[in-house]
């Protein structure tokens, strides 16, 4: 009885959420709308004006079987949609690492099976040669890949490419920006260097990571705020509002790369304390921002500016919240209720096919959207989301 009637409840939740998506929003400029087209002509997702019902069948309620109900749910849709598109670019590799996850969450192999296609089929090759953090991030399924199955071949060319990338100083020759220049590559890159440390036993490639975090830290972290910019542009840049330019992807990004990363360096390395106390002063600040509906908006200080929950972003600091409590980093009283609320408020975004809406078009800023929004990487967040809960809720 308690979970047909909170169905009951959910479902009248998302019904009123729908109302308020009927409702006025501020509509994308447009310079904002030719990132929307050149996204779905990309197919990295798209923005449609009405996508159908939302969905009324899922429960909110932290339990094994309701979040994996959910998890399923989006990813079955996420998979049948992108599989023709697979790629290797950025966003395809965070939907690529939220399928890894659902299917260790889940114990559905199609999902891991869907990823060793994928990866046969681009013969284990990264995007790019001397990739930036975007272009290495596919690594980080080749790895996982890997870990399955030891096979050298699924791991040796991205070896060739680390190990051409650690002697230089540069994001690139020519280039005088640090390699994780923008906070986004804290997300994309660190993870790979870290599972190649833990595939090879090299200790070179766990070092770059500490040597790169703490400078990209210095440069772009607020130590008042305990938040990112977004790149050393952004310092100084000031919202509607006239407070600090925040934006809320970014920050996810930093996080789940933290928790991530935390995942792969040993307990008795020096550097650990780092991370984890970062990820403190970011979760608390997080937390504190959370709006009544459970979620962050794009732009973290200006809920006014930017009115509609953003979900990418929020689904990042879940799973942030939610690996730091799984692994005694937060404590749990503090960080449960949020992370129920936020977990709550995502799930008002999932329609009723699969979809999961209110995510921001590619950017690197706070920008308007659509509520039926819908992109692979946003999709990789919730999924990421999903596997964590589930070990929270076991």
């Amino acid at each position: 009885m308690n979970t047909r009637r909170n169905i009951v409840s959910f479902a009248a939740l998302a019904l009123a959420t729908g109302l308020l998506h009927a409702q006025s929003y501020p509509q994308p400029t447009s310079a904002m709308q030719a990132i929307i087209d050149k996204d779905t002509s990309r197919h990295f997702g798209d923005a449609p004006l009405d996508a159908g019902p939302l969905a009324s069948d899922l429960s909110a309620r932290l339990e094994p079987a309701a979040i994996d109900k959910a998890l399923r749910k989006v990813a079955d849709w996420q998979l049948a949609r992108s599989r023709p598109y697979f790629d290797r670019i950025w966003t395809s590799s965070v939907m690529y690492a939220g399928f890894m996850a659902a299917s260790a969450a889940t114990g559905e192999r199609k999902y891991r099976d869907a990823m060793l296609d994928m990866s046969r089929h681009f013969d284990f090759q990264l995007r790019d040669r001397l990739p930036n953090a975007d272009d290495l991030s596919i690594g980080q399924t080749y790895l996982e890949l890997y870990q399955q199955d030891k096979r050298p071949s699924y791991i040796g060319k991205t070896r060739m490419e680390l190990d051409d990338l650690i002697g230089m100083k540069t994001v690139a020759p020519g280039d005088p920006r640090l390699p994780w220049w923008w906070c986004d590559a804290l997300f994309m890159a660190p993870p790979v260097w870290a599972k190649m440390y833990q595939a090879t036993g090299e200790r070179k490639y766990l070092d770059y990571v500490h040597a790169q975090w703490k400078l990209t830290s210095e440069l772009l972290y607020d130590k008042t705020e305990h938040l990112y910019a977004r790149d050393a542009s952004y310092i100084g840049k000031r919202e509607p509002n006239g407070k600090k330019v925040f934006w809320s992807r970014g920050e996810g990004w930093v996080m789940a790369g933290l928790a991530r990363t935390l995942d792969l360096i040993p307990p008795d390395d020096k550097q650990r304390p780092f991370y984890v106390q970062q990820l403190r002063e970011m979760s608390a600040r997080v937390a504190a921002l959370q709006g009544a509906h459970g979620l962050w908006h794009a732009g973290m200080l200006d809920a006014a500016t930017y009115p509609l929950p953003e979900v990418s972003g929020s689904a990042l600091f879940v799973y942030a919240m939610a690996y730091g409590v799984n692994h005694g980093h937060l404590d749990a009283a503090t960080y449960r209720p949020v992370i129920e609320k936020a977990w709550a408020g995502i799930l008002k975004h999932v329609y009723a096919d699969g979809r999961l809406g209110g995510i921001q078009q590619t950017g690197a800023e706070p920008a308007f959207y659509r509520p039926a929004s819908s992109y692979n990487y946003g999709v990789g967040g919730f999924m990421l989301a999903a596997a964590e809960l589930k070990q929270m809720a076991k």
